[in-house]
C-alpha cells in the first residue's frame, strides 16, 4: 500500500489517509454585526470540495478566538455561539465524506486588523473595521504597521481564557482537531521569539519565559477538548534570521523548536504541524519542493512527537518518499489544494492506493 494512503490514528482519531488541507485564510466573512466571524456559503464550498476530493484531514483557516485576534475583520471567528453553530454544517458535511475536520484556534496579535491581500494587505484602521493590535512588546511588525499595545499580565491571562472558551465551542462545533496556531508571526509566535518578545517579565527574556504563553494556552485548550481527541500545534520552526548570518537580527531557532516539540508532548500536543517563517519581515528564506521537511524531519528524529511536514509539497511522488523516508508522518497541502480540490483522487491513482471518494466521483477513482 501506498504510505500516503494508510490511515493515521491519533488517540481515538483515525484520518483515512495522510493527504491533509493546510489552513488557509479565505479573507471571506462579515466584518462586522451578527454575521461577523460566521462561516458562509463560501466556507462551506471550499472546505466541503476538499472533503469530497478525498483528502483526509480538513483544517480551517486561522479562526480567531476573540474579534481582535483576527488577521482581518473578514476572518472567521469561534468566540461565541452563533460562530460555532455555523460551523456544524461544515463539520457535518465533512464527517459525512469520509474526512477528518480540524480547526485551527488563533490569535493574530500585533499582525492583526490588516486588509484582504488582493486589497493590498496592508494595516487598516476604524474606517475599515480595523483596531488596535496587540501584542507581547510594543513592536510594530513593520514599517507603516501601527505600535501595537504591549498586553499586561492580566490580560496574557484573559487571551489564555479566550482559548479555552474557543475549544469549548470547537467541541460543540463538531470538531474532531484542535490546532493551536503558534507560527507565522502571529500572537503565539510573538511570544517565543525574542525578536518580537522584548519583555522583561514571567513572559520574556528566557527561553523558558518566552515558551511559557504557547503552555499555558495549550494547558487550556487541553483542560477543556475531549481526551480521546487530538490536539496539534503549528510553530515555525525558524524566524529565518539565524540562519543567515548577514542578519543580526535575533530570533526563533530551530534548536528551540525542537526542545519546545519536547514540551509540548508532556502537555497533550499529539502532533507538530511543523512551518518556517512570518515574524521578522524581509528574512532571507531560500524556498523549493519541501523546503521545510528538514525542520519537520528534525522534530521526528529528535523527539518522540510526529510531525506533519509543510511546503510546495505538490507532486505524489514526492509526498510519497517524504513518508516512506520517515522524514513526517502525513504532509500538509496549501496552494496545490487551491488549485486542485480533489488532488488526493489523482494521488491514489499515480500510486495504487485506496481513497475513499463520493459514488457521483466514482469514475474519477
Amino acid at each position: 500500500m501506498s504510505a500516503l494512503f494508510e490511515p493515521y490514528t491519533l488517540r481515538s482519531l483515525v484520518v483515512p489517509n495522510r493527504v491533509w488541507m493546510a489552513p488557509m485564510c479565505q479573507y471571506s466573512a462579515e466584518p462586522v454585526g451578527p454575521g461577523a466571524g460566521v462561516p458562509t456559503d463560501w466556507h462551506f464550498a471550499h472546505l466541503a470540495a476538499r472533503a469530497t476530493g478525498g483528502t483526509g484531514l480538513i483544517l480551517t483557516e486561522a479562526t480567531a478566538v476573540s474579534p481582535e485576534g483576527r488577521i482581518s475583520p473578514a476572518d472567521l471567528g469561534i468566540w461565541n455561539d452563533t460562530q460555532a453553530a455555523a460551523f456544524r454544517r461544515i463539520t457535518d458535511f465533512v464527517k459525512a465524506q469520509g474526512s477528518a475536520v480540524g480547526i485551527q484556534l488563533a490569535h493574530a496579535g500585533r499582525k492583526a486588523s490588516t486588509a484582504a491581500p488582493w486589497t493590498g494587505g496592508g494595516p487598516v484602521g476604524a474606517d475599515a473595521h480595523g483596531w488596535t493590535p496587540v501584542a507581547p512588546s510594543p513592536l510594530p511588525f513593520d514599517t507603516g504597521h501601527p505600535v501595537p499595545h504591549e498586553l499586561t499580565a492580566d490580560e496574557i491571562r484573559g487571551v489564555v481564557d479566550d482559548f479555552r472558551e474557543a475549544a469549548r465551542r470547537t467541541v460543540e462545533a463538531g470538531f474532531q482537531v484542535a490546532e493551536v496556531h503558534g507560527a507565522h508571526g502571529y500572537l503565539i509566535g510573538q511570544f517565543l521569539s525574542p525578536h518580537s518578545n522584548h519583555r522583561t517579565d514571567e513572559y520574556g527574556g528566557s527561553y523558558q519565559n518566552r515558551v511559557r504563553f504557547a503552555l499555558e494556552v495549550v494547558d487550556a485548550v487541553r483542560e477543556v477538548w475531549p481526551e480521546d481527541l487530538p490536539v496539534f500545534f503549528r510553530i515555525s520552526a525558524t524566524d529565518w534570521l539565524t540562519e543567515n548570518p548577514e542578519d543580526e537580527r535575533e530570533g526563533w531557532t530551530a534548536d528551540e523548536t525542537v526542545r519546545l516539540a519536547g514540551e509540548l508532548r508532556a502537555h497533550g500536543v499529539d502532533l507538530l504541524d511543523v512551518s518556517t517563517g512570518g515574524n521578522a519581515p524581509r528574512a532571507r528564506i531560500a524556498t523549493g519542493p519541501g523546503y521545510q521537511v528538514p525542520f519537520a524531519e528534525r522534530v521526528k528524529r529528535e523527539t518522540s512527537l510526529p510531525v506533519a511536514a509543510v511546503g510546495l509539497i505538490t507532486d505524489p511522488q514526492h509526498a510519497e518518499k517524504i513518508l516512506t523516508e520517515g522524514r513526517a508522518d502525513a504532509v500538509l497541502l496549501g496552494r496545490e489544494l487551491l488549485r486542485n480540490p480533489s488532488w488526493a483522487l489523482g494521488a491514489a491513482r499515480e500510486l495504487s492506493g485506496t481513497v475513499r471518494a463520493p459514488e457521483q466521483y466514482g469514475y474519477a477513482i
